[in-house]
Formats: C-alpha cells, sequence, structure tokens
C-alpha cells in the first residue's frame, strides 16, 4: 500500500513498543503491526540482557503475536546471515568510496548489476539484499558531505517503487539495528530526507528504535533553516518531522519547543501547532497557535523574537500554501468566532480572548510587520470598538484597543470605519465614569482619552509610542504622517485643548494614591497638560486639584508625584514667554491646614495637654491617618523646591518686573522640618521617587536642620531598647511638678534627677509639653553645688528636644542663658532671625557657661546651626535680591564684589566666633590658673571647644588660615596644637605666616612651628623648622637691641622642642645660640657687666621683670638701665636654652662627651 494511503505507524503502535507494553500489542490486528515487526522479531530471537522470568513470559506472548504472520520468517533470515562479515566489506566500500569520489559503478558490496537494482532486490537472497541496500545508503551518505549547489535528490528506482517499501523498510531497520556504528540513526536520517519516500522509511526506522526518537528529531531541527521553508530539502524535513509527530504526539511540545530553541523551521512549529490544537485543560480560554504565536513575538528573548518575526515578514509574500497563510486563515476563523454573537455586551470569556487577539494582532503589526488584509482590518475594528461589561477586565480591553488603533491607524481605511471609531469613543466619554465606579478601580480608560488628547495637542508623538508601548507591551514605532487621521478625530471631532483642561480639571483626585496602583490616572494627564503649559493657555486653575490630590497621597510614593511638583513649580514661576500668564501657588492657609493637626504644632499652642498621659491619647489620635505625614512631606518638598525655582530665577523676573508670591518666614516656622525629615529617614523605600531630592533642597536651603552631629544622636537615641520606656512606678510628672523639682534643685536634687531620669527614656514626641519648662530653668543647673547627673540629663534630653523642633528651642535657649543685665533693666528676647543676622550672639552669654560642659555642648551645637543658618540666609538674600544693570560688564563686576562681601563677612563670623572659644579655654581666675591634675571643668571645657574646633576647620581650611593669620594667644599654642586634630593643616601655609613683616606674627609662627614638630614629625614640618631658625638668624641682623631682646627671650624656647625632634638641626642652632651668645657678651662686657653665670643669679628675674614694666624702652640710647637688664635676661635665657637642647638631645650629649 503506498505511504501516503495511510499513516507509516500508528500512534497506538508506537506508544506500545516505545513503553514495551505487550499486552497492548498483543489486543491491536496483526495488520497493525508490520511497522514494528522487525523489532518484535529481534526481541523474541536475540539473546535479552534481561534473564527475569518476567520478561521471559513477555519474550512468550511475543512470539505468540509473531506466529501467525507469515513475513517473520523473511525476517528471521535476515537475522541469520554474518554481519561481521558484512560490516568489514562496508568499511571497505567506505574507503573505496573516498578514493574514487561519486561513482557508483564500483561497488566491493555488490557484483555488477546484470538487471535493475529494484528487480534484483526483488530475486535474490537475504544477504544479497542487505548489501544491495548498503551500497545505496552508503553512497548517499557520502555524497551529502560533498559540496553541492543545492539539495541533493538521490533517485533510487528500490526507494520510489511502492511494492517494495515493506521489504526495504524491514531490511533497514534490521541493518541498522545490527549495525549502529556503520549506520548512525541520525546520519539514516539524514540520508532519507534526499530519497523519495523517505521520510516514510524514516518513520518505520525510528518506530523500531523507538529510544532515538527526540535524537533524530533534534537532529533534524539542528540541520534545518531558520528562515525558508519553501525549499525541497526543507519541505522534507518538515514532512519527516510532521509524520514523527503523527507517529508519537506526545513529543509535539518537546519537538516544538526544540524549534524555537534552535531558532530553526518556525513554519514547523506553526503546523504542528496547527495539527496538533492542544490546550492545557477544558477551561483554556485561548486556543494554542494564539498562546505560540503570542508568545514569541512578545518573548523576552531579542534572537527568538526577531528571529519569528522575519519569518513572518518573510512569509506574507509566499505562496497561499505556506505555514504563515495557513496562520493567518486560523487565526482570522478564531476571531469570526469571537464577535459571534448575539448579545450586544461581550462575555467575560470573550473579553479576555479579545485582548488577546488585539495584542496579537499588534504584535503582528509593530514587531513582524504583517500587512492586514481588508478581511483582517473589517473584523479586527468591529472587535475594538465592541463594548466589554463594565469590568477591571473590560476596562483593560478598551484601553488596548485605543491603543491597537493608534499602533494599527490603517484599520480606519474609509469615512464609515472613521465614523464607527468616533462613535466609539464618544460613547467612551460618555461611560467612562460609570466604568469606573462599577469596577471599582483607581485607573480608568478616560484618563487615558485624556491624555492621547493631551499628547495630540502638544504634537508629543513619542510620548504617544511610549504611551502605546508601554500599554501593549511592545514596542511600537508611531509615525506621525500615518496618524494625522486620529490625530484630526482627537483634536477636533473630540477633544478640543479647551475641553481637554475644562475637563481635566473636573476628574476627581485619586484617593489614597500611592506605587501600587498601576494604569493611567487622572495624574498622568494633569501632568502633560502641565508640561504643555494648556492650564496657563486657557486660563484654567488648577491649583486646587493639585493641593487635594498631594493631600490624597500614600506610601509608597508614586513615581509621577514629584514630576508633577516640579513642573507645576516651574509653570507658576518660570513663564515660557514674558507675557504668558502662570498657575497660581498654593496659599499659605492650605499649607498650614495641613500641619494643623502636626504632633508639634499641637503643642504649641495654649490648650497642649500637661502631662504624657494626655499626651498619649492625643498622639495615638493624631496618627490615625498614616498618610498625613504623607502630605506634609509632599508640601514640605514643593516648598522648598519653590523656594529653590524661585531663588534661582529671580533675575529674570525682576528684569521682567514680574511679581511673584514668596512664601513668609512666619509660615516656614510654622513646618516641622526636621520632624517630617526624621520620618522620611526612618524609611526611605517608601519615599524613594522624592527622598534625594528632597534632602538636597533641606540641605541648600535648610542645613541648620541636617546637622551630622544631630543625625548621630538620634540615631543613638532610636537604638534605645523598648523595654528602657517602662519608668518607675509612682511618678507623677507634669510641668508643675517639674518646675517645683527645678526650684528645689539645691536643697532636694533627688526629687529632680529622678524626673528627669523618667523623661529621658521618654520618646521625643513625649517631651514637647515640658520643653518650655526644661529651658527656663537651664539658669539653674550653672549654680555651684548642682550635681553633674541633673546637668547631663538636661542635656540628654534637650537633644532629644530638639529634633522636633530645634530653631525655636535654640532660641529660647540662647533667651535663657544670655548674660544678665547688671543694671537691672529687662531685655527684650531675641528672635530667631536677631540671630540669624549674629550668629555670636550665641556667644554673649552668662559666663558661667563656659564652665559647664554639659551646657557648653548646647551652647556650640546652637553656634553650629546658626552660623549655617547665616550663611544660608546670606546667600538667599544676594539671590533674592539681584543687581540689575545694563551695562553686563559692571553687572558681572557687581555681581563678584557681592560674592566677596558675603564670603568675607562668613569668614568674620566664623573667625571671631573661633576667637572667642580659644579665649574661653584660657583660666579665668589664679584658681584655675593653679589647678593641678586632669579632672577639672577647664579642661573638659577645652576638649569640647577644641573637638568643635576640629569639625570647623576640617570643612573650612580656610577658616583655620585666617585665625592663625589674625594669631591667638601664645599660651593656647600648645593646647591647640595638642587637642586639635586638624591643626596638621597649618603646616601647609605656615611659611606664609611667618613671612608676614610683624614681629608679634612671627613669634607666633615660629611658636606654633615649634609645637607642630613635636606632634607631626614629618619632612614637610623640618622644612618649616629650618625656616623658623632661618628667620630668628635673620632677625639677629635686623632688629634692634630692644625688640632684639624681647624677640628672643620669646622664641628661644621653641628651639629646644625643634632640637628634640628634628637633631640635624642642632648645628644651626648651636650656631645661633652661639651667635647671639657673643652678641649678648659684647654688650654686657661694655656694661661692666659679669658674664659669669654664677654671678648672674637667676634671682634677678624677678628685678628685670619689674623694671620692664615700670620703665618703657629707651629709644635714643641702648644702653640704658632697662636694657642691661633685658641683657642680662637674655644671657640667661640663651644658657638655659642651650643646656636643654643639649640635655635633650643625644647627638650634642655624644659630642660634648668626646
Amino acid at each position: 500500500m503506498a505511504p501516503s494511503a495511510k499513516p507509516a505507524v500508528l500512534p497506538e503502535i508506537f506508544s506500545g513498543i516505545q513503553n514495551v507494553n505487550i499486552d497492548r500489542l498483543s489486543e491491536l490486528p496483526e495488520s497493525t503491526l508490520r511497522p514494528v515487526l522487525p523489532c518484535l522479531v529481534r526481541m523474541s530471537l536475540c539473546s535479552p540482557l534481561d534473564t527475569s522470568s518476567q520478561w521471559t513470559v513477555e519474550r512468550k506472548k511475543i512470539l505468540k503475536c509473531l506466529s501467525g504472520i507469515e513475513v517473520v520468517n523473511s525476517l528471521v533470515g535476515l537475522l541469520s546471515i554474518d554481519f561481521h562479515e558484512l560490516e568489514q566489506d562496508a568499511r571497505k566500500e567506505q574507503m573505496l568510496r573516498n578514493k574514487i569520489g561519486g561513482i557508483q559503478t564500483e561497488s566491493l558490496l555488490i557484483a555488477q548489476l546484470e538487471q535493475g537494482i529494484a528487480l534484483e532486490f526483488e530475486r535474490c537472497d537475504p544477504p544479497r539484499k542487505l548489501r544491495l541496500l548498503l551500497s545505496e545508503i552508503l553512497f548517499i551518505m557520502h555524497q551529502m558531505k560533498e559540496a553541492h549547489n543545492g539539495f541533493y535528490e538521490k533517485s533510487s528506482e528500490l526507494f520510489e517503487s511502492e511494492i517494495y517499501l515493506e521489504e526495504v523498510s524491514d531490511v533497514l531497520c534490521i541493518a541498522q539495528a545490527e549495525l549502529p556504528s556503520l549506520l548512525p540513526i541520525a546520519e539514516v536520517a539524514e540520508a532519507l530526507l534526499h530519497v523519495q519516500n523517505g521520510a516514510w522509511l524514516l518513520c518505520r526506522v525510528v518506530a523500531n528504535s523507538p529510544d532515538s526518537f527526540l535524537e533524530v528529531c533534534t537532529c533534524l531541527i539542528a540541520n534545518g533553516d531558520d528562515q525558508d521553508e519553501e525549499a525541497p530539502g526543507i519541505r522534507r524535513r518538515s514532512e519527516a518531522l510532521l509524520m514523527l509527530c503523527d507517529m508519537s504526539p506526545a513529543h509535539v511540545l518537546a519537538i516544538r519547543s526544540s524549534c524555537i530553541e534552535h531558532c530553526q523551521q518556525p513554519g514547523l512549529a506553526i503546523r504542528l501547532t496547527l495539527r496538533h490544537d492542544i490546550k492545557n485543560n477544558d477551561s483554556c480560554v485561548l486556543s494554542s497557535i494564539v498562546a505560540l504565536v503570542s508568545g514569541l513575538l512578545l518573548d523576552n528573548n531579542a534572537n527568538v523574537r526577531n528571529w519569528f518575526a522575519n519569518f513572518i515578514r518573510l512569509g506574507q509574500k509566499r505562496s497561499d500554501t505556506s505555514a504563515v497563510s495557513a496562520l493567518r486563515k486560523k487565526l482570522l476563523e478564531e476571531l469570526q468566532e469571537i464577535l459571534k454573537s448575539d448579545s450586544e455586551v461581550m462575555s467575560h470569556r470573550r473579553v479576555v480572548q479579545g485582548c488577546s487577539f488585539i495584542r496579537l494582532y499588534s504584535a503582528l503589526k509593530c514587531i513582524a510587520g504583517l500587512k492586514f488584509t481588508d478581511k483582517e482590518n473589517q473584523n479586527l475594528l468591529q472587535l475594538v470598538i465592541s463594548r466589554p461589561p463594565m469590568t477591571e477586565p473590560g476596562i483593560r480591553f478598551i484601553c488596548l484597543g485605543l491603543c491597537m488603533l493608534l499602533a494599527c491607524p490603517h484599520l480606519l481605511s474609509n469615512s464609515e470605519q472613521e465614523q464607527l471609531a468616533i462613535n466609539w469613543i464618544n460613547w467612551l466619554v460618555e461611560e467612562g465614569w460609570h466604568f469606573e465606579q462599577s469596577a471599582n478601580v483607581k485607573a480608568s480608560f478616560g484618563e487615558m482619552l485624556l491624555l492621547i488628547a493631551i499628547h495630540f495637542h502638544s504634537n508629543q508623538n513619542n510620548a504617544i509610542a511610549d504611551l502605546v508601548s508601554s500599554t501593549l507591551g511592545m514596542k511600537s514605532a508611531v509615525k506621525a504622517n500615518a496618524l494625522a487621521r486620529m490625530k484630526t478625530i482627537f483634536t477636533q471631532d473630540i477633544f478640543t485643548e479647551q475641553v481637554v483642561t475644562s475637563h481635566a480639571v473636573r476628574v476627581p483626585v485619586t484617593e489614597n494614591l500611592n506605587a501600587n496602583i498601576s494604569g493611567y490616572l487622572p495624574i498622568h494627564c494633569i501632568y502633560q497638560l502641565l508640561r504643555s503649559r494648556a492650564f496657563s493657555k486657557h486660563k484654567v486653575s488648577i491649583k486646587d486639584w493639585i493641593f487635594k490630590q498631594l493631600c490624597q497621597c500614600s506610601t509608597p510614593l508614586h513615581p509621577l508625584i514629584p514630576p508633577l511638583i516640579e513642573v507645576y513649580v516651574n509653570s507658576i514661576i518660570v513663564p515660557s514667554a514674558r507675557t504668558d500668564r502662570t498657575n497660581d501657588p498654593i496659599t499659605e492657609e492650605e499649607i498650614l491646614s495641613v500641619f494643623k493637626d502636626s504632633i508639634i504644632l499641637c503643642y504649641s499652642r495654649k490648650d497642649a495637654p500637661k502631662d504624657v498621659e494626655s499626651m498619649d491619647a492625643s498622639s495615638e489620635k493624631s496618627a490615625d491617618c498614616r498618610s498625613d505625614f504623607t502630605s506634609q512631606i509632599l508640601l514640605l518638598y514643593y516648598v522648598l523646591l519653590y523656594h529653590d525655582t524661585l531663588q534661582n530665577n529671580m533675575k529674570s523676573i525682576v528684569s521682567w518686573n514680574r511679581t511673584v508670591h514668596q512664601y513668609s518666614p512666619q509660615m516656614m516656622a510654622c513646618i516641622p522640618m526636621k520632624h517630617l525629615l526624621r520620618q522620611a529617614q526612618k524609611e526611605p523605600s517608601l519615599f524613594t521617587t522624592v527622598y534625594s531630592s528632597f534632602l538636597r533642597l533641606l540641605m541648600t536651603h535648610y542645613p541648620h536642620h541636617c546637622l551630622v552631629s544631630d543625625w548621630l544622636d538620634e540615631e543613638s537615641v532610636d537604638c534605645f531598647p523598648k523595654e528602657a520606656l517602662l519608668s518607675p512606678p509612682g511618678i507623677n510628672c507634669s510641668q508643675e511638678s517639674l518646675q517645683s523639682a527645678f526650684d528645689n534643685l539645691l536643697e532636694c536634687p533627688g526629687q529632680c534627677i529622678l524626673l528627669l531620669e523618667h523623661l529621658h527614656i521618654r520618646p521625643a514626641s513625649e517631651l514637647l509639653p515640658y520643653c518650655h519648662t526644661i529651658v527656663a530653668n537651664l539658669r539653674h543647673l550653672l549654680k555651684p553645688g548642682v550635681p553633674r547627673r541633673s546637668q547631663e540629663l538636661v542635656q540628654q534630653i534637650w537633644i532629644k528636644m530638639s529634633s522636633l523642633q530645634p530653631m525655636s528651642q535654640r532660641v529660647t535657649t540662647t533667651n535663657a542663658l544670655r548674660a544678665s543685665n547688671s543694671e537691672g533693666i529687662k531685655l527684650m528676647d531675641y528672635t530667631e532671625d536677631d540671630i540669624t543676622l549674629d550668629p555670636l550672639i550665641v556667644l554673649r552669654c552668662d559666663r558661667r557657661v563656659f564652665r559647664c560642659p554639659p551646657l557648653m555642648e548646647i551652647t556650640l551645637r546652637i553656634l553650629e546651626a546658626f552660623l549655617q543658618a547665616s550663611k544660608s540666609f546670606l546667600l538667599s538674600y544676594i539671590q533674592m535680591n539681584p543687581d540689575i544693570d545694563d551695562n553686563k560688564s559692571g553687572q558681572t563686576s557687581t555681581v563678584k564684589e557681592r560674592e566677596e562681601l558675603r564670603l568675607a563677612l562668613v569668614a568674620a563670623q566664623e573667625s571671631a566666633a573661633v576667637q572667642m572659644l580659644l579665649e574661653c579655654c584660657l583660666p579665668m581666675n589664679e584658681q584655675e590658673k593653679n589647678e593641678v591634675g586632669l579632672l577639672s571643668n577647664l579642661r573638659e571645657i577645652q576638649g569640647i571647644v577644641c573637638s568643635f574646633l576640629h569639625q570647623m576647620f576640617i570643612a573650612d581650611i580656610g577658616l583655620a588660615k585666617l585665625v592663625h593669620f589674625q594669631g591667638y594667644s601664645l599660651e593656647l599654642i600648645p593646647l591647640t596644637v595638642a587637642r586639635i586634630p586638624s591643626m596638621h593643616i597649618c603646616i601647609e601655609f605656615i611659611h606664609e605666616l611667618i613671612a608676614q613683616p610683624h614681629i608679634d606674627k612671627q613669634i607666633f609662627a615660629i611658636l606654633l612651628i615649634s609645637q607642630l614638630s613635636l606632634q607631626y614629625a614629618l619632612p614637610v614640618t623640618m622644612a618649616a623648622a629650618k625656616l623658623a631658625v632661618n628667620v630668628m638668624n635673620t632677625m639677629l641682623g635686623v632688629l634692634p637691641l630692644s625688640k632684639k631682646a624681647s624677640f628672643f627671650l620669646t622664641t628661644l624656647p621653641a628651639l629646644v622642642s625643634i632640637c628634640k625632634t628634628f637633631p640635624p638641626l642642632c648645628d644651626d642652632t648651636v650656631a645661633l645660640l652661639m651667635q647671639l651668645g657673643r652678641m649678648v657678651n659684647s654688650l654686657l662686657s661694655v656694661l661692666n657687666i659679669s658674664t659669669d653665670i654664677d654671678v648672674l643669679s637667676w634671682e634677678d628675674e624677678d628685678t628685670i621683670e619689674k623694671s620692664q614694666t615700670e620703665k618703657p624702652y629707651a629709644e635714643n640710647s641702648e644702653c640704658d638701665e632697662t636694657t642691661s637688664l633685658l641683657c642680662q635676661k637674655l644671657f640667661r635665657c640663651i644658657h638655659k636654652t642651650f643646656r636643654e637642647i643639649v640635655g635633650s638631645t643625644v647627638m650634642l650629649q655624644h659630642h660634648m662627651t668626646v
């Protein structure tokens, strides 16, 4: 029977032989077992590896099945030949083929044929048949390896005669099974593709060797073509694979997956899917062909996507019998099936199917470049304009349909179709609100309609393409000329710009807007309209909508919120032209209304609760709505961005003579910036889209709210264990009891400490009612005898309270610690503006603060904050008051001068603060001068001040240079060098300082070098020390005697430190001392004063100092009595310096010994 009349192998036969289901095979008719008889005969006759009794029973069943079949005898004869000898001859045949090439006349397997090969095959014995078939197969396999221009097809009478095919298949199966090394099944499969009926024979071979099914299929796929399906070789290969899959339908999905994995034979994948329409389950909505094509075109693997798209693009140009044509026909049939409905409203199942078809055809158009036929256009348009139910899938269907109209504008090919689309869009406009209410979703297609119209009005084709791409889930190249008609429909027939803007402000805001809400929302439309300045152009107020939406936000923040605020602020401050109208800003009353329930403002009012218990209830009430914090942070971000944008554009605003609203400092003072920053810092992941910009703006304009020391303290407070919040029972902590405890602090300190301990472990929000009481009683802590523990507790509580309302607390603390008026006149309290203009007010406090370390730390925190605030204020003032001059060169010089003046003022403030702090490190009385030991308030104050100065010097190296050029008390040089780690920066400019023409500056520099040498023994320090010695040598010859004596009396002790650290400088130092000693010795000799060190007793130093203070320097005579005393003192100083150098320097000690 011809191969075309019936399948090569039935699926049940292959399944039985593959699973060795002998019982199943026994039930089948004998005629159906004909394809696998070679395998069954070998199983029954060949000695098995399995010698179990079960297999013995199975072999008996096989023999029973074969007992009545006559063909089995011929198969037994084929198995009786000597296959070893046959294989040796076949190997020689292969070697001969390699030598003589593609000539078939010479063969070692068969002698010269007297008749045709078909007739010879019919008449010969089994060994001869095997040799004939092997000769043909080996010749084809050899020819396959030769280079050919096209597909090689072997014309063989043996394979073309259908009457011999059954016997040929038997011989071929036996030969392949007995000679697997000579005839690898993969090569046999490739060879059979080159003969007629090869696919049929291949199925017979694979059926008799079922384990090789996947190997053969994989080989055929891998050697196929990635695109062409019309070539003869590819057509035969596909035919063979299709027949193999018909033989084993269970392997269809595996074969299809192999095609996709190798990116080969896409036509085969389509034909397999069309022929074997397999669904995962009965409830599957989509057919397998829709799922396949959609998955390939929308695959994340670009290679697979491009491979299949190219196949579709090329396949539409081929004949009607191609796989692409069959695919289009099948898809059209299923599309028409969806459209068959008696109901006007689509069912849920059809809606889901329709969404899939819209995405599928959009992918075929946008990715594969498929050109739709008229019939496809008509059915697709009918699908798009269908009316789905008011459900979430229905909204999804409409959004996809809108985007398909934009991605495939050629669906509207005539006026009738355009009118259908217009009617459908008008229906969407009317029913949009009902859909949103019925579906109970935040996003609807109404926003998408508005967004499309906005983009069309502003000619933003790229934005339309992005909208289409994000909705359809694929890259869509939308061309402007193709969208011309759609643009007309949206901008003229349905949505004019006036209609869009008027409708947009009436769209309700999205409640509880956050990043978890997907789809297109009203915020998308408002954002695009703000970008295009449509509201300003048509004089439509958008302020109220923006404010309401900001008040309806929650976390995690929606990613479009920050861009919305930015574009809204720009539309207020920066007009696109000089005469353009701008949007209105949010009013101060509206902003403050959001903060009216803030935990900080609640306790700034008179009705604030008096104790912790009532405050706990109030805080629970205010914490009911978590979104309050989100709205407050967003409005603070809006105000900061508004202020920043206003500053950056103030010059153009003044030049255009425009009036722009500025938010008052009083309103800014009511916003708890520090508190909101802390909330954002606790959960930065919820404010990811705005946190970095928010922090940048706050640090730029309000750096005093972002002090590093405050952040470190707050982190340590947050790490406080929660179990520590359990305070001892029986403590009645109220403002009255706390005030009473402060009043009796000296008499009964335990009560005050107990209350302070109780407050110390409470959260910062619970300390607000006690802020005024604690700050007002800071002076009590300055009294003698106050326990140190109470001072430290107040300091820690103050730091914790400053995290909520820092600036107001700093101002009240400054007023509480200010110096008292000796005349008894009540002074007005300083305001925040007063201290910002003059930060040194902070240091004009009670002198006792400079000997109270805990309060000194508070004072330094306040000073640091107001120094930062002052710098920010000065910079803001210059930007907000630009100097407008028509002369550009004059304007540039003026701007430069103003900036230089600002920097000079800042430097003067900071350097004055440093000088005042250094001064407080000096002993205030004789008692402090005579204190011995490390545990003293003065030493602790010195450590606190030095640590603070270290931070200032590190932040601004120029400040350190300025302070040292100004100079300070020589007594403080050892202290500053030893306890300020950043003093090493002085080495960089010490050579400039010592080069100053003033003697006092040179003395300061030399003493500073000596201390730096002790602290930092570096090569650069040694160079500076050598410079100091050289300067002293120079001064030896240029200074007059009176100034020379005072100069060297102060600087000679510094040589000891220099020589101790750098012994190589001892020679120069000794030479200096020797020269100076000779000069003084000669002068004393002239005055008839003995230079014997024993005669010049050390008790004369008091007399010399007394004479120096009582008598001025002699200007006309260098040898008066004062000069004599100075010379004597200088001589002693030289001798003392020399002895100390000798005693401290190993080199000189060795030299003196020698």
